[in-house]
């Protein structure tokens, strides 16, 4: 059974640092509602990823587990999307969004 510490409404994933020496994290985000705002969340680093028929589990350095559902690929709201443009913004170093299609089982190869 997975320990599951955050499901987001919509995931994607950054890539940071450049084709030589990358990272990569979820950023996640929910839609709040009418006694709670909405909200985001950038887990510590991809380090294990596994796939269920529904859903990508993204495993992060400090042990956290994200349960993404495959069709919620994307930024849930105007809020969200704001954050990440500023965080892309104001990176030090390469910092982008990747592609819904890329094959996430084989992000974290050497191939």
């Amino acid at each position: 059974m997975k320990n599951i510490s955050e499901t987001p409404d919509k995931w994607v994933i950054i890539k940071i640092g450049s084709d030589s020496e990358s990272s990569f994290k979820v950023f996640g985000s929910w839609a709040g509602g009418y006694l709670d705002g909405d909200r985001w969340r950038l887990n510590s680093g991809i380090t294990k990823i596994e796939e269920d028929q529904d859903n990508y589990y993204f495993y992060g350095w400090s042990g956290s587990c994200y349960q993404c559902n495959k069709k919620g690929y994307g930024i849930m709201t105007s809020y969200s999307q704001g954050v990440l443009d500023n965080i892309i913004s104001k990176a030090p170093i390469n910092v982008e969004i990747l592609d819904p299609e890329t094959d996430w089982l084989k992000l974290l190869s050497n191939d």
